[in-house]
């Protein structure tokens, strides 16, 4: 039964949001505002109101965040082992690895496949964390790793675990946020 929860997960990844052609009758979300990533490999898009910043060592970080729903992007301008980009970007967490719980719940781990040129790998589980963050201790987070085409990006979603498992418009933007990447030519 795992194997096919991890199949029609990963072929809703590839296939696109979870409401296009009214799977879930969820409308989809509108994304009108187009943000690109200070190196111009590629863009995203989010409502209106997100906020936009950067933080960590180089390369930085570019997160973008809308009431206790946070959306992060890693970039690198060169191929990294995918499966070790993804693990070190599954570890980019919301608090210190002393501050939470050791184990996190899998609800799916290293699926696989591709998007045009680019290798992928997804992995989604909830963290808990010792104190709150931003009023919630559990977390669902998911990363996408993609990885060809002479370049590296970890997309990585933060939602309060009770807010993802009640809301289907939440599950709806985030995925659609995701699904919102587009990569430009910048070389």
């Amino acid at each position: 039964m795992k194997g096919l929860t991890q199949l029609a997960a990963l072929t809703a990844l590839l296939a696109g949001p979870s409401w296009a052609g009214g799977k879930t009758g969820t409308a989809p979300p509108v994304l009108s505002h187009e943000h690109g990533h200070p190196t111009g490999a590629f863009t995203f898009k989010t409502p209106e109101g997100w906020i936009l910043g950067t933080y960590g060592p180089s390369p930085p970080i570019l997160e973008a965040r809308s009431e206790n729903l946070i959306v992060r992007f890693l970039f690198r301008p060169e191929e990294a082992g995918y499966d070790s980009l993804h693990v070190d970007c599954m570890l980019e967490r919301l608090a210190g690895p002393m501050d939470m719980e050791p184990r996190v719940k899998y609800e799916y781990d290293f699926l696989s496949g591709a998007v045009g040129e680019r290798r992928v790998l997804d992995s989604a589980f909830v963290v808990q964390y010792d104190e709150p963050v931003m009023g919630q201790k559990a977390w669902r987070q998911r990363t996408v790793t993609l990885v060809g085409s002479g370049e590296s990006l970890c997309v990585m979603t933060y939602c309060p675990a009770p807010r993802w498992k009640k809301s289907k418009e939440t599950r709806a933007l985030l995925d659609a946020i995701v699904h919102s990447v587009s990569f430009r030519p910048w070389r």
